[in-house]
């Protein structure tokens, strides 16, 4: 295997459809994706079960950041998790090359708010507060862009 054909998880970026800038995440997790299953038994033959495709099932996406205080996307998140005003948008996460080039990217269909938080304020601990975000959504495409 060529050192090209190795990627860097650290190096990636997120970008939301419906709102402007860039966004900086230190991290992005539920980028997967399970085939449901369903067990028969056959009829009239004990000795055999069949297993079956049901549908796919996309966990929750989870993106952190360090903590802002004034943020467009926050206060869309607010919106669906205080009023229920759910205004679905589109996003896309890509990995990306030494060049800054997209390798692969995932794009996301009709993603939402349903949980953001705050890690615990301690003390006894010098670090910078990380907030997170917690996404539901349809389902995710996955574009290979070329190395």
């Amino acid at each position: 295997m060529a050192d090209k054909d190795l990627h860097l998880g650290f190096h990636f970026k997120v970008e939301f459809t419906n709102f402007e800038g860039e966004f900086q995440f230190q991290s992005v997790s539920g980028l997967n994706v399970d085939l449901e299953t369903e067990t028969i038994a056959e009829g009239g033959e004990n000795r055999f079960k069949h297993t079956l495709p049901v549908r796919t099932k996309y966990p929750n996406l989870t993106l952190k950041r360090a903590l802002i205080v004034n943020s467009s996307l926050i206060d869309w998140c607010r919106k669906a998790i205080e009023n229920f005003e759910i205004n679905p948008t589109n996003l896309t996460v890509k990995l990306l090359n030494r060049n800054h080039e997209p390798v692969i990217t995932w794009s996301i269909a009709h993603a939402w708010s349903v949980k953001w938080s705050v890690e615990d304020l301690n003390a006894e601990e010098s670090k910078v507060v990380i907030e997170s975000i917690e996404l539901v959504y349809n389902y995710f495409n996955i574009i290979k862009n070329g190395n």
